[in-house]
């Protein structure tokens, strides 16, 4: 039997770099699949799909709310070939009332000890139109290695160097964050996998360099620790969101391989400029993730704001403009509101204002958007050279006085702005910080700068 398993493609923002991360949802969703099942996988951002009538069953899987319209519209053509659809995914579950129009079923929820019964299902034409495992999360012990072998890995490369690989090491998250929808997608709670099932999968993985797309590695001291100790002698290097501000968690996490993290900019404190000396003091460099458009901002509150930006000595930082995307307080209290004016849901990409700002204009808010990229890179190109060879501060695990003795990296980074779950999807959520996380990445988000210190 194949099973046709598809990542559909989606518009890119004008001006930004063109680059592809290996999709994390189709692979996590693979491992799960039976064994004795055939994949063929496709990820219409690097290949063109072939739609005929080769597969017996067709999977979708969908990350971004830019993707879904693509996907209806490949589960259509393959309806007109005879061919049964099942949908999948984070946007799946943010978009299902929608989704099940195109599909003959939605699986929602996370896939683990879960996906036997779907096939059999199929396989004796009772396929069931709903799956519904959103309030019941499998045990983390069945979250296993990823299925990284249906990649083309050739075809995840940018300039001669490979892209990172996404990988998770927790689910969910303790905060109920305005634009963030992680809440709705996977409870608030915190739900680490055991350790030693995490380093079964690093193990595995032929990529020195991972983006760790957890919501946050901030929730649990005790496990954090145990993550970045057995992390240290596999030698790899990665970005996260947001990092425990203890000095002993930094340590260890500097030693364990962290090579920059995405660090919300909410405002112009001394926490923040604070947060952001910390991390650079264990050689760790910072993207900020700045999400522009909330009701608290006013045009000088967000110029004030990429001014502080430039003082606090950021590596790099990242604007979004607010999407509200449905199942978020944002999108609940913007429509009650009567302020969204834009359901175009290819426009939800954090690169484009769909909304009615509360203190300015929607055009106002595109020029701000604008303004703070332009002010932040004005001594940049907007497409930056990606360098193969990471910061020297993270090459290698140093001792805490190595690493608190270095100032924060300088040289270009090979950088990868990219949009893992959905938080601000804004995305780089993800979400705490996060900001696409994205997610969640989106627009502008995706592309690679570097800031001249």
């Amino acid at each position: 039997m194949i099973f046709k398993l598809i990542y559909p493609r989606w518009e890119k923002l004008e001006g930004q770099t063109i680059f592809s991360l290996p999709p994390h949802g189709p692979v996590v969703m693979a491992a799960a699949v039976p064994e004795n099942i055939e994949i063929d996988f496709t990820d219409e951002n690097v290949e063109e799909l072939v739609i005929d009538g080769s597969p017996d069953f067709v999977g979708i899987s969908m990350m971004l709310t830019t993707q879904v319209k693509r996907g209806w519209e490949i589960a259509d053509q393959y309806h007109k070939l005879g061919k049964k659809v099942i949908f999948g995914g984070i946007s799946t579950m943010l978009h299902a009332e929608e989704t099940m129009i195109h599909a003959d079923s939605v699986f929602l929820g996370e896939v683990e000890g879960r996906l036997d019964q779907v096939f059999q299902d199929f396989m004796k034409n009772d396929l069931k139109k709903i799956y519904n495992f959103m309030n019941k999360p499998p045990d983390m012990n069945l979250v296993g290695p990823a299925r990284r072998d249906i990649l083309k890995k050739d075809l995840y490369y940018h300039k001669g160097f490979r892209m990172v690989d996404l990988f998770h090491a927790s689910r969910g998250c303790i905060y109920d964050c305005y634009p963030c929808a992680v809440r709705y997608l996977g409870g608030r709670g915190f739900r680490p996998r055991p350790i030693e099932r995490v380093v079964e999968e690093l193990s595995q993985m032929d990529n020195n360099r991972l983006f760790i797309v957890d919501n946050s590695l901030a929730l649990d001291t005790k496990w954090e620790k145990e993550l970045f100790k057995a992390m240290i002698p596999l030698k790899k290097k990665w970005v996260s969101h947001t990092i425990e501000d203890k000095n002993e968690v930094l340590d260890l996490a500097a030693q364990a391989g962290a090579w920059y993290v995405y660090q919300a900019v909410f405002d112009t404190s001394d926490y923040i400029r604070n947060r952001v000396k910390q991390y650079h003091d264990y050689g760790i460099a910072v993207e900020g993730t700045i999400l522009l458009g909330l009701d608290n901002q006013t045009d000088d509150d967000i110029k004030r704001l990429v001014d502080f930006l430039l003082e606090i000595d950021l590596d790099l930082a990242e604007f979004t403009v607010l999407a509200p995307f449905p199942h978020t307080k944002a999108y609940s209290d913007l429509l009650k509101q009567g302020r969204i004016f834009d359901t175009d849901w290819n426009h939800y990409n954090a690169g484009k204002v769909v909304y009615h700002p509360k203190h300015f204009s929607a055009e106002k808010l595109s020029e701000l958007y604008q303004y703070a990229w332009d002010t932040f890179y004005k001594d940049e190109p907007q497409s930056m050279m990606m360098a193969h060879t990471p910061p020297a501060a993270a090459t290698s695990p140093n001792s805490a006085s190595e690493k608190k003795s270095q100032k924060s990296p300088n040289p270009t980074y090979q950088l990868t702005n990219l949009p893992a779950s959905y938080g601000h999807l804004s995305l780089l959520h993800q979400i705490h910080g996060q900001l696409f996380r994205l997610h969640g990445q989106l627009g502008k988000s995706f592309q690679m700068r570097v800031k001249n210190r």
